[in-house]
């Protein structure tokens, strides 16, 4: 949430961003807003005015029937939404007129939670890694979708990417997600499911994704 290097704090001029834009697809409702994608070292109340800012500004542009989804500070990973990201203190007050609104998060099973390694932190780190936020969501009475997950295509990686999904899907709470990432520039990135052969088609997209499609 910058413009020339600049974080914006003008909740006005970036509703009036988003009010222009929404205009433009108001009616098509194969739409969906996402304000704004990974936040960074920015403070959690700032990045939640623009975000409330944006929703409210969308409504009243007549886009009244799209999911709109909010990010939050500090890449909006999951593991640290109730920690140290400060983001957990005030999304819990997000509103939408429309009640169709959800937090997305994303979230990494490397040691540093970074996506840059093959190598997850165990089997089990995935729902680990999920539950504080899952809860969050819970106490909040918000939904969630997870816009970005990613590990190797290893057996310790499948069985955290199977637990995280399965951890989601009985929670009641999460309403989606999608892997990262696809696309023919990603070359030979080992979390690629780009066609043909992406190096994380052969392992992860039958054995962890493709049971939850």
């Amino acid at each position: 949430m910058r413009y020339s290097e600049n974080i914006i704090t003008d909740t006005n001029a970036f509703a009036n961003w988003w009010r222009n834009l929404a205009t433009e697809f108001r009616s098509n409702d194969k739409v969906v807003f996402d304000i704004m994608n990974e936040p960074h070292t920015m403070d959690a109340q700032v990045v939640f005015n623009l975000n409330q800012a944006a929703v409210n500004a969308i409504r009243a542009a007549g886009a009244t029937t799209q999911l709109i989804l909010v990010e939050g500070t500090s890449w909006t990973g999951a593991w640290t939404w109730t920690t140290s990201s400060g983001n957990g203190n005030v999304f819990g007050a997000i509103r939408d007129p429309n009640n169709n609104v959800a937090i997305e998060m994303h979230q990494y099973l490397d040691q540093d939670g970074s996506g840059t390694s093959p190598t997850c932190v165990s089997s089990t780190i995935g729902a680990e890694r999920l539950q504080a936020a899952t809860d969050w969501l819970k106490r909040n009475n918000l939904k969630g979708f997870l816009g970005e997950i990613g590990a190797g295509s290893n057996a310790n990686c499948i069985a955290a990417v199977k637990g995280a999904l399965c951890s989601m899907q009985t929670s009641g709470v999460w309403i989606g997600v999608a892997w990262w990432a696809a696309g023919p520039w990603w070359g030979d990135y080992f979390q690629s499911i780009e066609p043909p052969n992406g190096a994380a088609i052969s392992q992860i997209l039958p054995q962890a994704l493709k049971p939850f499609i």
